[in-house]
Order: C-alpha cells, then structure tokens, then sequence
C-alpha cells in the first residue's frame, strides 16, 4: 500500500467570461510565435458562445463526483483541481496544498492518451509548478493513461446508440475524432495507436458500421505536417461516397469543451449541413459526467493506494505507472 494524502485533477482550463479569452489565449500560445491575428480570430470563436469554456464546468461537477465517490468507498482523500492555462493555475493550487499540510498526492489529468501534449506536459507543468511552489511543495505522481479502460469505452458505446438513435439508421458511418498533432510528434508516442485502440473497442457495440479514425483543432504552421484526414475533409468525402448521414464520436476528449464544441458542434455541423448530410453526435464521458467514467478514476486511483487490479481492454499493455523518463518527448521545434 502506498501512502497519498489526497487527489489532484489537472486539467487545460478555460475562459470563464468575455474578459478572459485574450489572457488566456496569450496563456495557451506563450512561445509558439502564433499571430496576434489568428488569436483575434480564435477569440471570436469564444465569443459566439459568450465568452466561456464548459471545461472548467466541467472540472468542478468531475471534482465534487470524485470526491463523493472516494468518500463512499473509505478513501478520505481531498479532491484538489489547477490548471495548466487559467484559474485555477497549478501553482495556485499546489501552494494551496501546501498551506492544508498535504505531502504527496495523485494526479489525474483530463486526457485520456499519451503523447507530449496529453501527458508529458501534464508532468512537466506538475514539476514547474512544485518549483515554484518550493521546498514545502507535496510530491506529486500522475496515474496511468486510461483509453482503453472500461469507464471510458463503455459510455462512448452507450452515447455512441444514443446518438445512432437520434439518426434513425441502424448502421451510419462512424467517425471517431482525436485532436490532431504533428506528424513528426505522433513518430515518438503511441498517441495514434491508443487512439485506434480505443476507437475499435468502441465500434464493437456498432459491429454493422463502417468506422475511421480522423483529426480535428489542428493548428501552427501549414509547413508542418499533421496528423490528417481533417473531420470536414471527411464528412466531404463520405457525402461524395453517397453517404447521408454519420455519427461523430470525439473519443480524443474526457469531456466535450471549447474544441468539441466548436470544431463539430459549429465547423463540421456546418460542413455537413452544406454537404445535405445528416450527423449525430455522441456526448464524451467526462461531460456531466457519467458515473462509469468517476468509477473509473476511483479505481486507478486505487490501483496506486492498495496495488488495485491493472485493467484494460485492449491488447496494449497497460502504460507504467510512473510514465518512464524518455517517453512522449516534447516536440523539435519545427513541429
């Protein structure tokens, strides 16, 4: 058994107000040389829907199930939340930890896969944040990647025949989206087979429909390539093939925030409108969220407490837990 005083959840964060979105892209960019005018335009994305992210909604409903959940199986553990871009920031949050006596905690992270972006730089804004938080900082370890675990395949299968539902046809293409990543970052992790993984055991409860596996929310240079086709691309190609509708299931996101909204509630929702195809979308677990998917953070974070059972349902191997130093390494910069 080992010994945590309490939960960390880590998560991208989000504007919560029209004030916000400008800071908060200038957060989110810091570095990457991105144009004062793509960020205008990424902020009139935000302002459409007032100005506000679901992500931290989102983040504070999964806090408070967490910390009923571990409540109502024995585990007193404090349920903490920071962020990576916006209030709560990580460092806040940990000198907050700090101040309450905590010496060690687990984190979970709103991502599900690996790769640089979905967990490497989870561990490294952790560590940023402890240093600077100092000496009296709590050590922190992440849990494992879940992609393949039980609590966040199953409630894609279920949202997946609500979605088919709404569509009214038994067998519909469908179209599993991820955020896209350079191609040259996707070479140094298993970002992309975690996600085909997932999308397979996904498409099992669909045995009747086609599947692909395509990409969304890409960004920086054109030069550089990403991982592609792009979500729009494809519903142009399934319309072409003479398809009239598709089910669109976002199974790269925990829950359905500013990119799921946008990118397929609004973009691809718009490209298929203009294409006369029918689409359907299914709800990400972590949105309201569905208890399987709070089970699940239970029982990883019981999997470090008390050495609870590694489980998984695809033929990969569950990722070690702690992540190994050398993997998902952060991008070159021409990527």
């Amino acid at each position: 058994m080992t010994d945590f005083d309490a939960v960390l959840i880590v998560s991208f964060g989000g504007p919560e107000g029209p004030d916000d979105v400008l800071p908060f892209l200038a957060n989110v960019t810091r570095g990457r040389g991105i144009p004062p005018a793509r960020l205008e335009q990424v902020a009139a994305n935000y302002a459409r829907l007032g100005g506000i992210s679901p992500i931290n909604a989102q983040c504070r409903r999964l806090q408070a199930a967490l910390g009923t959940e571990l409540a109502a199986h024995g585990h007193e553990l404090p349920v903490y939340w920071g962020n990576r871009n916006w209030r709560p920031y990580l460092t806040d949050t940990i000198a907050r930890m700090a101040d309450d006596g905590i010496r060690s905690a687990l984190a979970i992270v709103t991502s599900a896969y690996s790769s640089y972006s979905a967990c490497r730089q989870y561990l490294d804004d952790i560590d940023a944040a402890c240093a600077g938080v100092g000496d009296r900082a709590p050590s922190i370890e992440k849990i494992r990647p879940y992609f393949d675990h039980p609590g966040f395949v199953e409630p894609f299968r279920d949202a997946l025949a609500e979605a088919r539902r709404g569509l009214g046809d038994p067998c519909p293409p469908i179209v599993f989206t991820a955020h896209s990543i350079p191609v040259a970052m996707a070479a140094t992790c298993e970002y992309e087979e975690q996600l085909r993984a997932t999308a397979a055991l996904v498409a099992e409860a669909s045995p009747a429909s086609p599947w692909d596996l395509v990409w969304q929310s890409r960004s920086g240079p054109r030069e550089v390539p990403w991982l592609e086709p792009d979500v729009n691309d494809h519903l142009r190609a399934l319309a072409a093939a003479g398809n009239d509708t598709a089910l669109i299931a976002p199974i790269g996101f925990v829950s359905d925030h500013m990119e799921v909204v946008w990118d397929l509630d609004h973009e691809a929702a718009s490209t298929a409108a203009s294409l006369g195809l029918r689409i359907s979308r299914a709800i990400s677990p972590g949105t309201r969220p569905d208890p399987r998917f709070v089970t699940m953070w239970r029982e990883l974070i019981e999997e470090r407490l008390c050495g609870g059972p590694r489980v998984a349902l695809s033929d990969l191997a569950p990722r070690p837990t702690p992540c190994r130093p050398t993997c998902c390494p952060p991008p070159s910069r021409t990527a």
